[in-house]
């Protein structure tokens, strides 16, 4: 038996497996504080404390097989950090993937690399306010006490299992996406300057920490020295656990979106706006991060005062383009295949009629219909795309599976059960997994619909951003 850790931004997965794929998995969830308009921040406590209630609660689902687990893997959030003494304190809140308050530092780092594109090139990181090297340096210029008094600047996963083992280590999957490293693994640098010496020794996905010790392996109730396995990043997971491939991109429906092809090597040049990683088995992994989509749907929740299954049941019952409602989820900014940060949300074609459906349905369409711009960025050959690999959250809902599929026009798969990630983790730890459902989920009428709201969607998504909104948008945000 393996158990999988899976650190998601909103939430903490224990799950066990077995060769038979999973068989208990528990689930605490994690808050995150908004202290100011476009930052998010977390206690870097609730990352320990969620792990040990998913893990009880893992526990109580299956007593026999816990007894039974023989290593820990991970999978896990990127680009959140806190800066730690040498005694693993926390030096204040955790900064996420998602705060957005480095804007400027992002401009200078572009800058002075020359542009923001050649600074993708060298790291694979599309330099904008949410970069972990752009986060860094606004904290050695706005905190600088935090960094003097740090000894690690540590990921979530690299916290808990420094704490679980004693060891200090981050994966080169985390590495790449901090802005810090160039695509070969060096330092660069001029992004790493102002934290090169407070960051982590790198080692391979499928290092071993170490043996779990002490009050960790007491609180979890595992043997002491079971053995930790560093694992990798989530989406480097998700790629793994849903057998996506250069043919079979991955589409990961979280907080936000994420589209991703597996590659061997780098295509040079790289597509345009296109972040680079590296895979956790090998490899390079060829990402757009979209802006806001569960995160967006979560705002409406909270707006009209619906839950999410009620409003998700009230966006199925909506037709396709939403009687006329067309959206652009930009709450953070547009992300892939804009890369405007300044850039905000919008509904377009309201009438009193409308309602939270018709709202709902706008924000998945829209979601969908930037995953199909950016595959079509990820490839010239789009065509050369057979089908869509799905993960994360969304793929508990039919709306979001049967929105990918028409709006791609292509069969959706979907791993057995239902939890790529933490999948892709006990991949990584050496376990077996359950074999892909492939669901073929494209209804050709719905495909016929959407390549006809494409255009619309299209002009809508250009018209906004034509209008310069995001050029005054921070006297107000």
């Amino acid at each position: 038996m393996l158990l999988t850790l899976d650190l998601g931004s909103s939430a903490t997965k224990a799950i066990v497996w077995s060769d038979a794929g999973a068989v208990a998995m528990g689930r605490a969830e994690v808050s995150t504080l908004h202290p100011q308009p476009g930052w998010a921040e977390q206690d870097p406590e609730d990352w320990w404390t969620s792990v040990v209630a998913a893990c009880a609660h893992a526990r109580d689902a299956d007593p026999t097989r816990w007894a039974a687990v023989s290593a820990v893997g991970f999978s896990a959030a990127r680009e959140t950090f806190v800066p730690v003494d040498a005694n693993l304190h926390a030096l204040g809140r955790g900064i996420l993937w998602s705060d957005r308050r480095a804007g400027d530092e992002a401009i200078a780092l572009a800058e002075q690399a020359g542009d923001v594109e050649t600074l993708r090139r060298q790291t694979g990181v599309v330099v904008d306010a949410g970069c972990t090297a752009a986060k860094a340096l606004w904290l050695a210029a706005h905190e600088p006490s935090r960094l003097r008094r740090a000894r690690w600047v540590l990921a979530p996963r690299d916290l808990v299992a420094a704490r679980m083992t004693g060891e200090i280590a981050t994966d080169v999957t985390l590495a790449s996406r901090t802005g810090f490293y160039s695509l070969d693994g060096e330092i660069v640098k001029e992004t790493a300057a102002a934290v090169e010496h407070l960051l982590p020794p790198v080692r391979d996905p499928t290092a071993i920490a170490g043996g779990l010790r002490g009050e960790a392996a007491d609180q979890l109730a595992l043997p002491s020295g079971t053995p930790v396995v560093l694992g990798a990043g989530d989406r480097a997971c998700e790629v793994l656990g849903t057998g996506a491939s250069a043919a079979v991109p991955m589409v990961s429906w979280g907080t936000t979106t994420n589209v991703s092809v597996p590659v061997d090597t780098v295509p040079v040049p790289p597509p345009a706006s296109i972040s680079i990683s590296r895979g956790a088995l090998g490899g390079h992994l060829l990402e757009a991060g979209l802006s806001a989509s569960g995160a967006a749907i979560g705002w409406l929740c909270n707006v009209t005062g619906r839950d999410l299954h009620g409003l998700t049941d009230a966006a199925a019952a909506s037709p396709p383009g939403a009687r006329g409602v067309v959206a652009l989820p930009w709450l953070h900014g547009a992300r892939a295949p804009w890369w405007r940060p300044g850039a905000r949300a919008a509904f377009l074609g309201l009438t009193g009629a409308h309602g939270p459906g018709d709202l709902a349905r706008a924000f998945y369409e829209a979601v969908a219909f930037d995953v199909a711009r950016s595959l079509e960025r990820l490839s010239a050959d789009t065509a050369g795309f057979v089908a869509l690999a799905a993960a994360g959250g969304g793929v508990a809902s039919h709306l979001w599976i049967d929105l990918l599929a028409a709006v791609s026009g292509l069969p959706v798969v979907l791993r057995r059960s239902g939890e790529a990630g933490s999948a892709g983790a006990a991949l990584v730890a050496a376990a077996a997994t359950g074999p892909p459902l492939e669901l073929e989920r494209v209804n050709p009428t719905l495909v016929k619909r959407y390549r006809e709201l494409r255009p619309l969607s299209d002009r809508a998504a250009t018209g906004v951003l034509d209008l310069g909104l995001d050029e005054w948008s921070d006297e107000w945000r």
